[in-house]
């Protein structure tokens, strides 16, 4: 499961200017994204070769829920079933995006205790994570645009901690995960290399949902005794 990450600002306008996209949804930096919010992604451009950056919810809605709840929003789909899952099969097969990340937190149980752990790439460069978004219309007439995160197995660093990872994609993969002429090979699903990433516990104070600020991410200190968090939408 992933239900955590962050972005700066300028991670994301050079991640852009790299995919030739020149006017990018307007974006500032977050330092706790939670499920049920807008988040950027990167799509095909209708019919043209080109790209766009758009905002969409996070929590992915399937085409024929008319009232969305929290048990119909999806915020992963597991790279395993995809492919076969009702809820994301047709946007598997037509509507995949790239979702930029600068990283991404999850938690270790330990107990009744929940300690969050942040994943980033050694260099901090930033990176895109798998993606599918879904258009319906509600009930009230008004269409709704949404979006869900793949995950994949654990690999050797993420594996002490949680037993899912996100799809994290190499540049070459971009244009191959977004081609949806085709169905991407069964690698592009599998977990990034370990030597990647770098793990570093940090802040409870991430595991709220109403903070949002650069102490979130700072590195736990000794009374970082973990409470609960808040609960968030259904990941699959």
């Amino acid at each position: 499961m992933c239900s955590r990450f962050f972005l700066k600002q300028q991670d994301y306008r050079e991640m852009l200017a790299r995919l030739g996209i020149a006017a990018p949804a307007e974006f500032i930096t977050r330092y706790n994204i939670t499920p049920g919010t807008a988040i950027p992604v990167v799509r095909p451009l209708g019919q043209s070769d080109g790209l766009e950056s758009v905002a969409l919810s996070w929590g992915l809605v399937p085409s024929w829920v008319q009232t969305p709840s929290a048990t119909s929003r999806h915020i992963n789909a597991r790279s395993e079933t995809v492919a076969s899952k009702p809820s994301f099969r047709d946007a598997f097969r037509s509507r995949r995006c790239l979702i930029p990340v600068s990283g991404f937190i999850e938690w270790k149980r330990v107990g009744p205790q929940r300690i969050p752990w942040l994943f980033r790439h050694w260099d901090e460069r930033p990176f895109f994570i798998a993606g599918l978004w879904e258009s319906h219309t509600a009930a009230t007439g008004e269409n709704i645009e949404t979006c869900a995160l793949l995950t994949t197995a654990p690999n050797e660093v993420m594996q002490p901690i949680h037993d899912r990872m996100p799809v994290v994609l190499a540049p070459d993969q971009y244009v191959t995960w977004l081609q949806t002429t085709t169905t991407p090979p069964a690698a592009l699903l599998t977990p990034s290399p370990a030597e990647w990433w770098r793990a570093d516990r940090i802040s409870s104070r991430i595991n709220s949902v109403r903070h949002d600020d650069p102490a979130c991410l700072a590195p736990a200190g000794d009374a970082d005794l973990i409470e609960t968090t808040d609960e968030l939408p259904l990941s699959s």
